[in-house]
């Protein structure tokens, strides 16, 4: 096996650390070029689609890929906007406030972001690390609730990159954060900030990104953790069972995926004689396709031609200040014992310095 080229290394040089923050990906431009190399490699991942690969391949490449581009890159272009993809932007931005909380709270760490599928590549984006002398990296996934299609696929980017490389850093990884105390305080701000400004809907539903069904047969934890969400979010909000629903959207293909099935529900509850909704997507941490076109323009849409009055979508946590404080202390958590303070790199560069004259002095090269 062919090892990359490692990076320039002194004896002495002071360690350092970082954060990467990952997100799942989008297509560089909302054209249909764009969209096929995109989806090629999204959805040519075992992890996302488990069909067996010979004839997911033909089914891919001969159907898939010659049809869905198109209609994908009509649908990205209506949420668009002039800085680019809205998952690329609000990662890139959730990524900067990361930065600047943990610099506030007296970490020295560098902090990157990085797309599963799309760019900048994981393998891109620690290869940069590294050659700025990082030798440990907490890996953050943008998934507050854990799922072999979606975090673990960013797992499977860090150990293909390190088959590639001779001297590994070390790796942490934060699997999941769905219960975490910040995270719902930080959607319950959301939505109360909502609520102040624009009245409370008839009912809240709690729109997650669905999964097939034999995911939840097969020992995938994500069903239970959305529910999970929804129910402490609910507490926190003081909603009753009654008040609100947490539903699944997004399917694809014919098998049968996680219900109730978010659309459906929408239109069934607005012919019921429901007035009005607030929907929100606990399990996106910032706006994407999946948010702002599928559930604020179609299902908005839905809700409205059923018979529903008003349908309002609250957006995603972006860069809500309660959500980078969460953010930074998921990350805090499982940072420590690495030296991130002033004070221990400090120490650490001083006994590496001293490290280094004693190696040289017994004949190591520089």
């Amino acid at each position: 096996m062919a090892f990359q080229k490692e990076p320039p290394f002194q004896h002495g040089q002071s360690a350092k650390t970082a954060v990467l923050y990952c997100n799942l990906g989008t297509p560089a431009e909302p054209s249909a070029p764009a969209l096929r190399q995109y989806l090629a490699q999204f959805l040519g991942d075992a992890r996302v689609v488990e069909i067996p690969k010979a004839i997911w391949w033909l089914i891919l490449h001969g159907i898939i890929l010659r049809v869905r581009p198109a209609k994908s890159a009509a649908k990205y272009a209506s949420i668009w906007t002039t800085e680019g993809s809205p998952l690329r932007v609000w990662t890139d931005k959730q990524a900067q406030g990361l930065a600047e909380k943990l610099k506030q709270r007296g970490h020295d760490v560098l902090v990157k972001y990085a797309m599963t599928y799309g760019q900048p590549s994981v393998a891109s984006q620690i290869d940069a690390l590294r050659l700025e002398g990082v030798t440990r990296i907490l890996i953050v996934p943008a998934y507050p609730q854990y799922s072999g299609t979606t975090t673990a696929p960013v797992f499977d980017a860090v150990y293909r990159w390190g088959l590639t490389t001779r001297n590994l850093p070390e790796f942490r990884f934060v699997n999941r954060y769905h219960d975490d105390a910040g995270y719902i305080q930080a959607l319950a701000t959301r939505i109360q900030k909502h609520w102040a400004a624009h009245g409370k809907a008839d009912q809240l539903v709690m729109s997650f990104h669905g999964v097939p069904e034999r995911t939840l047969q097969l020992g995938d934890p994500y069903h239970c953790e959305c529910y999970k969400t929804g129910r402490l979010l609910a507490e926190k909000l003081g909603l009753d069972k009654t008040q609100y629903k947490v539903t699944f959207q997004s399917r694809f293909g014919k098998a049968k995926w996680l219900e109730p099935y978010t659309e459906p529900t929408l239109i069934a509850m607005a012919q019921a004689g429901m007035q009005s909704v607030d929907v929100v997507c606990p399990g996106f941490t910032g706006d994407c396709l999946e948010t702002l076109e599928e559930i604020s323009m179609e299902a908005r849409e839905a809700f409205l031609h059923a018979g529903g009055k008003t349908f309002n979508y609250i957006p995603c946590l972006n860069d809500e200040p309660t959500w980078m404080d969460a953010l930074a202390n998921i990350s805090e958590q499982h940072l420590q014992g690495w030296p991130t303070s002033a004070q221990a790199i400090s120490a650490q560069a001083a006994a590496l310095a001293n490290s280094r004259q004693l190696a040289l002095a017994l004949g190591a090269k520089d």
